[in-house]
């Protein structure tokens, strides 16, 4: 009876002891925030940025599932919802793709845009947050805009872009990229760049780049070889790719949406050059690169989005 009674102590203040430390562990385990799953598939992406888009062609921001705080920038400058690009666009051109990611829940729009009798090029950034547009992100480029070097026209060429469309087919799957993997490749374009090295970049001998509907790649270069994506890497002024993102990863298209900062080298006059780029990865490999971009005077901060730091000219 005695040993009964001394068992059963033992396990009282066992238990004493041991309470009080599960206590702290649950504490522990609640002051990590809990972060949902997004709850917008693919599908519930691309019917929100169908109505984004539709709301945009009428004029009329409530037909637009948009959030009470919603931010949305066109080439980097702030602007109040029914102004701006909700006022000026009027259809969507012959030219027309759409990429969705359910883990960043985000979605996007690259193509042709009309305003008026006008046909733009145009990528469009929407962040979706429990079914509500929080951010929409624009870069718009126009004929009328201020190019590279300070001057107009700028570049721009919708029909090329028509003629030469990104490809618009899931991607095989057994043919699919992680999302790492995916980042990986396109990180290695910009590491090309900033080392002046187009040996660096994981991409086809070909490759083809098309800026604002303008193919840049295919002509002659010294030596007489046919230049590609990676070529000319070695005088081209540009000093840092700033504020790197990558908003867009769509495994199921093979295509990843970059966005960033073309900061010049010190003492030019050369305006940077804020970009949108798609990048369509085929087997490991970039095979081709479709942009839309503008080149901001010196006194915009850009791209207006996180992160902010280190975008403004380097002097």
């Amino acid at each position: 009876m005695r040993k009964r009674k001394g068992t059963q102590k033992a396990q009282e203040t066992q238990a004493r002891r041991i309470i009080p430390l599960l206590c702290c562990f649950l504490c522990f385990l609640c002051s990590f925030p809990v972060f949902a799953a997004n709850d917008c598939d693919r599908p519930c992406l691309k019917t929100t940025l169908d109505q984004y888009l539709n709301a945009a062609i009428k004029h009329d921001p409530a037909g637009a599932p948009l959030f009470a705080g919603f931010r949305q920038t066109e080439n980097a400058i702030v602007v109040r919802t029914g102004t701006g690009i909700w006022k000026s666009l009027t259809g969507l051109g012959k030219v027309q793709r759409r990429y969705f990611d359910p883990v960043s829940g985000q979605a996007a729009y690259y193509g042709i845009i009309e305003e008026g009798s006008t046909a733009d090029i145009a990528t469009v950034r929407l962040k979706v947050e429990d079914k509500k547009i929080t951010e929409a992100e624009w870069i718009i480029s126009r004929k009328t805009d201020i190019g590279l070097n300070g001057t107009g026209p700028n570049l721009l060429d919708p029909g090329n872009l028509a003629a030469n469309a990104p490809p618009d087919k899931p991607m095989p799957r057994d043919a699919k990229l992680s999302r790492a993997a995916l980042m990986a490749i396109v990180n290695s374009y910009f590491d090309g760049i900033t080392t002046h090295d187009g040996s660096i970049i994981n991409a086809y001998q070909g490759c083809t780049r098309i800026e604002n509907g303008v193919t840049m790649t295919g002509r002659g270069s010294r030596g007489g070889a046919t230049s590609d994506c990676t070529s000319g890497l070695e005088t081209i002024n540009i000093l840092n790719v700033a504020a790197r993102r990558f908003p867009i990863v769509d495994e199921d298209a093979g295509v990843v949406l970059a966005m960033a900062v073309f900061i010049r080298k010190p003492g030019t006059t050369t305006r940077r050059n804020v970009f949108s780029e798609w990048f369509y990865i085929d087997k490991g490999k970039i095979r081709t690169i479709y942009t839309a971009m503008f080149y901001p005077p010196a006194e915009l901060p850009v791209p207006n989005w996180p992160p902010y730091d280190g975008n403004w000219p380097v002097k």
